[in-house]
């Protein structure tokens, strides 16, 4: 059998809350329960309208292909919508209607990043970024972030000194996973201005932007200077509960755009066609549902925080978005001895069926880092299983 594989595949990440997700279920087949605070899935099913709406264009025939760039009615519904949003005016050239808002990362890459070309992504971040760079022969820089009583924010004096000649992008993820960081107005203006100065592109992952808890969340994309040199990630899955439904969207310059269109052909031909219809009644629909997803996501980040933070050794700044809490977690590393992130997760979930993710699980980890931190995601877990879990996990960590 022949395997001379391409080398390049040796570059290429994953996903790495799945390979968490594959130690629970071993736990789990062997009778015992888990507590799946690692994957960020939603256990909210999709709200009913935007459900019928899908069902009644599969039953009316829309079937067949549709052009690659997304329907016209929900093209036209994205420019409304996310412009009202973030004050800035977009017509339906602004958007390439994509399979999920992970796509949108890779057809960025491949519409603006040359082999050698430098790309800053944020670390700790979605392990995605880093993958694609690196497979598609780009020189991936992490910019990391610093942690005070306000929360975490990015260390601009390392993101400053990481730029080189070869620089082209900046990949930025307010709203950020798996911190739940939220840049000030302050750090938001810097980084618009880094990226003017120093002639960037920007991918801006907005997957969260309206997982907000309180205040109205912005984009980078309205400072002026910006929206000619960025593109949005924008995606259903969380704030419409439709992460398996992969449905998104990428929002950026005409002439960029018109390239995220040609990868498409070449890709996927065209994302699934009656579900774009779903994505209408998402954007134009009733919004109780979706209201209630954030209602009980708040009461599950409110419940999982208090009692994390009764627990000794935990560190907890708690955010304003997302559905993650990232608690530092270095005195209870220390007092298990624990010699490396997986086996204190391991030692975690063999001893109280509590699964989450760790700081490795999203990029390199730095060989200076001597803080500890893990990453609970509150979306797929209900808060009677988080009161169960937190117990068991405060029981076991307090015995150490």
């Amino acid at each position: 059998m022949v395997q001379d594989f391409s080398k390049r595949l040796d570059c290429l990440g994953t996903e790495t809350a799945f390979l968490v997700s594959k130690d629970a279920n071993e736990f789990a087949s062997k009778g015992n329960k888990i507590y799946p605070f690692h994957l960020g899935d939603i256990n909210i099913t999709t709200p009913k309208n935007i459900i019928e709406k899908s069902e009644f264009a599969m039953k009316d025939g829309k079937t067949g292909y549709v052009p690659s760039e997304g329907i016209p009615a929900l093209r036209d519904a994205l420019a409304e919508k996310l412009g009202d949003e973030r004050n800035i005016n977009l017509t339906r050239d602004n958007i390439i209607v994509q399979p999920g808002g992970k796509p949108v990362i890779l057809k960025f890459i491949h519409s603006l990043m040359d082999p050698g070309d430098q790309v800053l992504y944020p670390n700790p971040g979605y392990p995605i970024y880093e993958s694609q760079i690196e497979y598609n022969g780009g020189i991936a820089r992490p910019y990391t972030y610093n942690l005070s009583n306000s929360g975490f924010s990015i260390d601009k004096k390392q993101l400053e000194n990481s730029i080189s000649s070869k620089t082209k992008i900046l990949v930025y993820n307010n709203y950020q996973n798996p911190m739940g960081s939220e840049s000030s107005e302050e750090e938001m203006n810097w980084i618009a201005d880094f990226a003017i100065k120093n002639n960037l592109w920007v991918l801006s992952d907005e997957a969260y932007f309206n997982i907000q808890y309180s205040g109205t969340p912005k984009s980078i994309i309205s400072i002026p200077g910006m929206f000619e040199r960025t593109v949005i990630l924008f995606t259903f899955s969380k704030t419409y509960a439709m992460t398996g439904w992969r449905l998104g969207a990428a929002v950026g310059p005409k002439p960029l755009m018109k390239y995220f269109s040609k990868l498409s052909v070449n890709d996927e031909s065209c994302t699934n066609h009656f579900i774009q219809y779903g994505g209408i009644e998402a954007l134009q629909g009733n919004q109780n549902g979706v209201d209630n997803i954030l209602t009980k996501l708040k009461k599950r980040r409110d419940l999982l925080s208090k009692k994390l933070k009764q627990i000794n050794g935990i560190n907890l700044y708690v955010p304003n978005s997302t559905f993650y809490l990232f608690p530092e977690i270095t005195d209870i590393y220390d007092k298990m001895g624990a010699k490396s992130y997986e086996d204190f997760r391991r030692k975690t979930l063999l001893n109280t069926g509590v699964a989450f993710c760790t700081r490795e699980h999203f990029g390199r980890v730095d060989d200076n880092e001597s803080r500890k931190f893990i990453r609970f995601a509150y979306s797929g877990i209900n808060c009677d299983q988080i009161d169960e879990g937190i117990d068991k996990l405060s029981k076991f960590w307090t015995q150490l």
